[in-house]
């Protein structure tokens, strides 16, 4: 940066009435923490609700099965391997270290350990 430039931001910085020079005044008002208009939408929206009409692409990752929706635990459930996936704002999270066993899987090993 040349030397005048310098000597203008850091007498603007120490609250001179030297006037900034229009870069230093872009990269103020570009480092104000204030929310974007996306993140303030956001916030008035409701959740969005998982549209189970879904069903109808999506299967388990792991095993390629149909996965059934639980509205109550909003989650979607692969019956055959006892897994969990969680739905977050109404998106499915597929991951399948995201997933969680559920208690049925847990019972079925228990009875067959016996």
């Amino acid at each position: 940066m040349p030397r005048g430039a310098c000597g203008r931001l850091a007498s603007a910085l120490r609250g001179t009435r030297a006037q900034p020079p229009a870069v230093a005044q872009r990269c103020v008002h570009a480092s104000v923490s204030r929310p974007s208009p996306d993140q303030s939408e956001r916030t008035r929206e409701p959740p969005r609700v998982f549209d189970p009409a879904l069903l109808e692409f999506l299967v388990c990752p792991l095993s390629k099965k149909p996965l059934r929706y639980e509205a109550s635990t909003n989650e979607l459930i692969n019956e055959e391997l006892g897994i969990a996936y969680p739905i977050i704002d109404g998106i499915p999270n597929m991951i399948p270290q995201a997933a969680r066993m559920t208690h049925q899987n847990k019972k079925q090993e228990e009875t067959e350990q016996h």
